[in-house]
C-alpha cells in the first residue's frame, strides 16, 4: 500500500531566453535544448512592442527555439550500446540588452534578529556567462546609493564555462520596522563600498522548533532565480496556477517542521521547498526551506567510512536507520548554497560521505548495473542517487563525480535497452516484483515490470543529469519510458468497478488518472490487478508527480502521434491539481513525493504551448 509508513520502512535546455543586465550584453551558453536541435545557434529578439530598456515580462520573453530535426524517432534508432551515439550541440542564445530592474529587487524581512541594525547574508544566483568577478556586485538602498558590502563565490558553471553561478552577500544594515527594499546592480568594482564578512552562523537566531535560522531572509524576484537556472529552467509563477494553489493547499498542513516523523523527509522535503520558493518568491517557502535545511543537515552522520556498518554520510530522524541511503538528499545543499549564501553546514568531505553512502548502498548492495532478473532493483534508489551524485559534480566541479554520472546513465541505459531477463526493450526499467518488494526470489511465480511512481525519480535525475551533460542517451530513455506508460502504465478507466473504488480517490474525480502500482507489458490483466487490490489503494494520490515524466517524455518527442497522446494525457492529469486531494494530510511524506522536481512541468507547459499545443 502505498500510504503506509511501514511499507517504506520494510522495503529497501533551456529554449527560454536568458536576458541580460543594463550593463552588460552577452552571448550565453545555456542548458542543452531539444536533443534532436539542429539550429544551434539564434538571436532572441525584443518583442516589437517593447523598448530594449523595459523588457516584457517572463511569460512574453522572446526566445530561439531549435528545430526538430526529421531524424528517426528514438524507437527507430539503434540501441546498441557498443555503436557511435551522436552528441548533439549545445543550443547558444543571445541575451536581450536589458533586464526589467523590477526582477533585482531584494526584500529584506525580519525573521527573528532584534533591534534596527541587523546582519543580513543572502545568496545570489546568476545565469551562465553573466558574472565573472564578485566584486561587479553592488547592492544600493532606496536612494541608489551604494551600501558596503562583502560578496563571495560560492557556486561556478562548472560544466559552462566557468563563471560565477552563485554568490554569498552580507551587509550591515538598518531595519526600522519589519521589511525594507534594496536592490542589486552589476558595475564596476569599487573598493570604497568593500565590508568584511563573517561566519554565516553568526547571523542566525534560535526559532520555536530550537533550529538557528537566518534573522533576516532577504527575498529574490521569482523571475530573477527562475532566469538564473539556480533550480534549472523554471517557469516564474507571476499569478499562480491551478498547480500553485495545489502547493500553497499542501503546505497548510506540511508547513510545521516534521522533528521526529523520519519518513516525513523522504523525497527531499528541503529541496521541494525550496524549488517552489524559486518559482513564487513566496517568503513562507524560503522560511521554511531555510529551517529544514538546517535541521536536515544537522542530522547527517558526518564520522566514519560510507556504508554498513558505520554508515558515514548517512542520515537519521527517528526511526530512519542511517545506513538506508534513500534519505541521502545533496541537492538541498546546492539550493541553500545559491540561494541563502549558507555554506556552514557541509564541505567536501561530507559530501564524499554522502555520495559514498550511495555508492556502496548503505545497508543495501553496492551500486552498479543491473546484471540478472533475481537482482534487487528499486526505481527510487536508482533515480536519487542519480540526482545526488549530479548535486554533488555541480556543488563541487570535481570529475570523479561526472566519471559517476556517466557509470549511472550507463548502467540505466542498458537495464532499459538490454534487459538480463531477455524480454526485450519495452522502455521500462523491468525488474523482478518479488525483489523489489523484499520477498523471496521465485522466478516461475515472479512478475516482471516496474512502479510506474518510483520511475518519476528515474525521470528526475535523468532530466538533472541532462541540463549537466546533455548526455544523447538520456532522451532515448525518457522518450522510451514516456511510450511505455501510455501502452502499459495507465489503468483503463472503463474497466473500475465498485471492486476497484479504493484505488482512486473520491477528491479525483470520474475522470481522475491511475497509474498501475506495478505495471508490466507480460503479465496479465489478474496478476496485476491482484497486485493492485494488494498494494495499490488510491494510487492516483501520485498523480501530481506523474506530470514530470509525460511532460519530460514530451519535451523530447519528436513523433507527432506520440506528442498528441502525451499532451492529452498531460491534460486529462489537471483532475490532479484538486484542492480537495491536497487537503488529504494522511501520509505526511505526499508534499514531498508529489511536489519534488515537479515544478519545472509548468516550465514544459510553457515550451509546449510557444509550440501551438
Amino acid at each position: 500500500m502505498t500510504m503506509t509508513t511501514s511499507r517504506v520502512r520494510t522495503r529497501s535546455a533551456l529554449r527560454w531566453l536568458l536576458a541580460v543586465l543594463a550593463t552588460s550584453s552577452l552571448c550565453a551558453s545555456v542548458y542543452a535544448a531539444s536533443p534532436h536541435a539542429e539550429v544551434v545557434a539564434g538571436r532572441a529578439a525584443v518583442p516589437a512592442n517593447t523598448d530594449v530598456g523595459q523588457p516584457a515580462s517572463p511569460s512574453e520573453a522572446s526566445t530561439a527555439y531549435p528545430m526538430p530535426s526529421s531524424s528517426a524517432s528514438p524507437a527507430q534508432q539503434s540501441t546498441n550500446t557498443g555503436a557511435a551515439v551522436t552528441r548533439l550541440p549545445q543550443v547558444v542564445v543571445t541575451g536581450a540588452k536589458a533586464m526589467d530592474p523590477r526582477w533585482q529587487s531584494i526584500e529584506l524581512r525580519r525573521h527573528g534578529a532584534i533591534g534596527k541594525n541587523v546582519a543580513v547574508t543572502f545568496g545570489l544566483p546568476f545565469p551562465p556567462g553573466m558574472l565573472r568577478d564578485a566584486a561587479q556586485v553592488h547592492i544600493v538602498d532606496e536612494h541608489g546609493n551604494a551600501l558596503p558590502v562583502h560578496v563571495e563565490p560560492t557556486l561556478n558553471w562548472h560544466f559552462k564555462d566557468g563563471s560565477i553561478r552563485a554568490v554569498r552577500v552580507q551587509l550591515h544594515t538598518e531595519l526600522d520596522g519589519d521589511s525594507r527594499t534594496l536592490r542589486f546592480t552589476l558595475g564596476p568594482p569599487d573598493s570604497t563600498t568593500k565590508a568584511d564578512g563573517w561566519p554565516y552562523v553568526d547571523g542566525l537566531v534560535v526559532n520555536s522548533d530550537g533550529v538557528r535560522v537566518p534573522g533576516v531572509l532577504a527575498l529574490l524576484s521569482p523571475e530573477w532565480m527562475s532566469a538564473s537556472l539556480i533550480a534549472g529552467p523554471q517557469q516564474p509563477a507571476a499569478s499562480p496556477g491551478p498547480y500553485d494553489h495545489f502547493f500553497a493547499t499542501q503546505f497548510k498542513w506540511a508547513e510545521p517542521l516534521p522533528r521526529t516523523e523520519g519518513p516525513s523527509w523522504l523525497f527531499d522535503r528541503t529541496s521541494t521547498l525550496f524549488q517552489q520558493y524559486v518559482r513564487t518568491g513566496r517568503e513562507e517557502y524560503l522560511a521554511a526551506a531555510s529551517e529544514s535545511y538546517r535541521y536536515y543537515m544537522e542530522h547527517l552522520r558526518r564520522v566514519g567510512a560510507p556504508g554498513w556498518p558505520l554508515c558515514g554520510g548517512g542520515w537519521s530522524v527517528g526511526e530512519v536507520n542511517v545506513c538506508d541511503p534513500k534519505y541521502v538528499y545533496v541537492e538541498p545543499i546546492l539550493l541553500a548554497l545559491g540561494l541563502t549564501g549558507d555554506d556552514s553546514e557541509h564541505d567536501d568531505a561530507l559530501i564524499q560521505r554522502m555520495i559514498g553512502s550511495w555508492d556502496t548502498g548503505g545497508w543495501n548492495f553496492p551500486a552498479g548495473p543491473y546484471a540478472k532478473p533475481e537482482q534487487r532493483f528499486t526505481e527510487r534508489e536508482a533515480g536519487l542517487g542519480l540526482l545526488a551524485t549530479v548535486s554533488a559534480y555541480e556543488i563541487t566541479g570535481d570529475k570523479s563525480y561526472l566519471k559517476r554520472i556517466d557509470n549511472r546513465l550507463g548502467w540505466l541505459y542498458q537495464h532499459q535497452q538490454h534487459n538480463p531477463d531477455g524480454l526485450g526493450n519495452d522502455g521500462s526499467w523491468r525488474n523482478s516484483w518479488q525483489m523489489h518488494e523484499g520477498d523471496t526470489y521465485d522466478p516461475a511465480t515472479d512478475v516482471r515490470g516496474s512502479s510506474p511512481w518510483m520511475t518519476e525519480n528515474i525521470i528526475d535525475g535523468l532530466w538533472h543529469a541532462w541540463l549537466v551533460t546533455a548526455d544523447p542517451r538520456i532522451p532515448t530513455m525518457v522518450t522510451g519510458f514516456g511510450r511505455y506508460l501510455e501502452h502499459y502504465g495507465w489503468v483503463d478507466l472503463k474497466t473500475i468497478t465498485d471492486k476497484e473504488k479504493d484505488w482512486r480517490n473520491p477528491c479525483s474525480g470520474p475522470n481522475g488518472q491511475i497509474t498501475w502500482y506495478w505495471s508490466s507489458a507480460h503479465a496479465s490483466n489478474k496478476q496485476l490487478i491482484d497486485i493492485e487490490n494488494s498494494e495499490g489503494w488510491y494510487s492516483d494520490a501520485h498523480d501530481v508527480e506523474m506530470t514530470l515524466p509525460v511532460a519530460a517524455a514530451r519535451y523530447f518527442e519528436t513523433d507527432p502521434a506520440q506528442q498528441h497522446a502525451l499532451d492529452q494525457r498531460l491534460s486529462w492529469l489537471t483532475s490532479s491539481y484538486s484542492l480537495d486531494c491536497a487537503d488529504n494530510a494522511k501520509t505526511p511524506r505526499r508534499f514531498n513525493w508529489n511536489n519534488h522536481g515537479v515544478g519545472v512541468v509548468q516550465w514544459f507547459m510553457q515550451q509546449f504551448a510557444h509550440e501551438g499545443h
